[in-house]
């Protein structure tokens, strides 16, 4: 029998609008949907986002990937999730998998995808690309992201913020994501690089819930939540005079 083919699909930021053609013709017709989410009780936030799009006969397949950074744990559910997906393609059905974003820039789908080609090594797959994040955010703050040939550095946060104290000083733009719980530090290290006045904060992207900040400093003291789905983008290097 022949396997199904597993669609990877990007459902961009937070708008259902911006979700591609090709993605949301695809996930119309897909009968199986896998969708992740960070906890069992949440709804998942591709999920929401893609609804929209999914036929009415669609099986929803939810995979809990819990916000660890225990290494073991991640990978026992990248396997789970991988054979679970592996059992509905060996029936010969297709399925999708639904990822926010962009399907190869820091998402679930990367780690998924490595773990069903051990399984199946020669599955079929056809990977959907989606609008970051940032570049939402870009286009909601009017912020140019690349000019001339200046660099563009993004960096995922981590808790030492050393990352993001390093890629301050190679000029051009740098895109700050999952900021998570690290706003206030975060907040800490643009001020004392002195470009807390050339940065924006854009979170919930395309959603209801969507906020822009152009003057950091509102967000000192902000809940522990906000930076939860937020970007912030820094023009690393003041703009000069033409």
């Amino acid at each position: 029998m022949k396997k199904g083919t597993l669609y990877g699909i990007g459902v961009g930021p937070g708008d259902p609008d911006l979700m591609t053609v090709k993605g949301a013709k695809i996930l119309g017709k897909c009968v199986h949907v896998f969708v992740p989410k960070a906890r069992l009780e949440a709804e998942s936030v591709a999920l929401s986002i893609a609804r929209r799009h999914i036929g009415p006969e669609a099986q929803i397949h939810e995979i809990v990937f819990p916000m660890t950074t225990d290494r073991a744990k991640l990978a026992e559910r990248w396997e789970e999730s991988a054979r679970v997906i592996a059992n509905i393609l060996e029936t010969g059905a297709d399925a999708c998998f639904l990822t926010l974003g962009d399907t190869f820039l820091y998402s679930t789908y990367i780690y998924m995808l490595r773990a069903l080609r051990r399984r199946i090594p020669d599955v079929d797959v056809v990977t959907i690309p989606g609008i970051t994040a940032f570049s939402a955010a870009a286009a909601i703050a009017e912020f140019p992201v690349g000019e001339a040939k200046e660099p563009v550095t993004i960096v995922p946060t981590a808790d030492d913020l050393e990352d993001v104290r390093h890629a301050l000083t190679t000029g051009g733009t740098v895109v700050l994501m999952k900021i998570g719980k690290r706003l206030g530090g975060i907040l800490d290290v643009l001020e004392t690089a002195g470009v807390l006045g050339r940065s924006v904060f854009v979170s919930h992207a395309g959603m209801d819930s969507e906020r822009i900040v152009k003057d950091l400093r509102e967000l000192r003291g902000a809940e522990a939540d906000t930076g939860y789905l937020s970007i912030i983008l820094v023009r690393a290097k003041a703009e000069e005079s033409v």
